[in-house]
């Protein structure tokens, strides 16, 4: 078990490798046991892969053994305007998928009975219920289910209210601070920084999609791409669209939802672009946009004559069996991860620093954990 420090300077007991939402969640949630946490990122909190996010709140469609960590998740998401004393703009409007066709019908029934029994209720609507509910939404769908507790909040507000929160605990928050090495030593690590020497005795990697290269610092391999989500937004138009809409879908689905200023944020329908791992440069690729609002305008037919009025994209990591990577190493004692979140890592974000902290802290872990061990990969 982790006993808080009292000692002040450059040693800590955690020192969390990443400023995104894994990162400043987890550090947050540390510095609130007590624990005394210096978190370090290149750029500036939540500039990564947490910035270019959807900002989706969705447990439909999930691994299974995934939803006690989403449950967890999800509990926090109602506590964070109280937690993090910030309006990051959770809201439960719950999340509507789209049915389009007899086999997607068949996938999401057979989901909804699977995930029952793992704490996950969804209510299935027909077409007349769908129209009567959420009118506007998917004129050639035949149905939908619906997950009313579910919803979205702010990618661009979240991290950087978990690292001021943080902060506000005693957690010292380092951005613009280049890693130049780190070694193991008898007492933890030595991590030297463009802002000098930290030492600790845990390390916690939450480098998102450069979660990778930390991890083969210690001997683990783990298979993961880097890649770009297409995302767009809208000009501002009248609120109509309360839920976020998303699709059941065999091929690429697409997602979207309105803000409350109007626009309408979306993604999806086409495939991710790849990402040069020397610079994580992701750009979005406006010769695809065409091909992707067609699927766009079956979820909202009336979005058909909207202008777009932007473009992104974001290094996000993809593990090969598109599952996280979360835990302790398996080859380092003090050494712990939190990665590669395949894109659909956004919902997870306070469970798992909630979790880390807990796994970190006591040695243990209410939520399983076990599916995303990293020693899965081990030779």
């Amino acid at each position: 078990m982790l006993e808080p420090s009292h000692e002040k300077g450059q040693a800590v007991d955690v020192i969390v490798l990443g400023g995104g939402l894994m990162g400043t969640s987890a550090a947050f949630f540390l510095a609130r046991r007590g624990i005394a946490v210096t978190l370090v990122d290149p750029n500036a909190i939540g500039a990564g892969a947490t910035t270019a996010s959807f900002g989706n709140i969705r447990r439909t469609g999930r691994f299974l053994p995934q939803l006690p960590l989403a449950h967890r998740s999800r509990a926090l998401w109602a506590q964070t305007e109280t937690l993090l004393g910030r309006d990051v703009e959770f809201r439960a409007t719950g999340h509507v998928r789209l049915i389009f066709d007899a086999q997607s019908h068949a996938d999401m029934r057979h989901f909804a009975d699977a995930a029952a029994p793992w704490g996950l209720t969804l209510e299935e609507l027909d077409a007349t219920e769908l129209r009567r509910r959420f009118p506007g939404l998917g004129a050639q769908a035949i149905g939908a289910s619906f997950s009313p507790q579910d919803g979205s909040a702010n990618p661009r507000l979240v991290a950087p209210a978990f690292a001021d929160a943080a902060a506000r605990l005693g957690a010292h928050i380092l951005p613009h601070t280049k890693v130049e090495a780190i070694a193991r030593t008898d007492a933890g690590f030595a991590v030297q920084t463009s802002r000098g020497g930290l030492e600790s005795a845990i390390l916690l990697n939450c480098a998102g999609a450069w979660g990778k290269a930390i991890a083969a610092q210690f001997g683990e391999d783990v298979p993961l791409t880097m890649h770009g989500p297409q995302m767009g937004v809208t000009e501002p138009l009248p609120h109509r669209i309360l839920p976020v809409v998303g699709m059941w879908s065999q091929d690429i689905g697409a997602y979207l939802r309105q803000v409350e200023r109007g626009n309408v944020v979306f993604g999806g329908g086409v495939t991710r672009t790849p990402v040069d791992p020397l610079t994580g440069h992701a750009k979005a690729d406006p010769r695809l946009l065409a091909q992707q609002l067609k699927t766009i305008v079956r979820l909202v037919p009336a979005l058909r004559d909207v202008a777009v009025i932007r473009q992104w994209s974001g290094c996000e990591g993809y593990v090969a069996d598109d599952l996280p990577i979360m835990g302790a190493s398996g080859t380092t004692p003090g050494l712990f991860h939190a990665f590669g979140f395949c894109g659909h890592g956004f919902q997870l974000g306070p469970g798992v620093g909630d979790a880390m902290a807990e796994l970190i802290a006591t040695g243990t872990c209410d939520t399983p954990l076990a599916p995303f061990d990293i020693k899965r990969f081990a030779a």
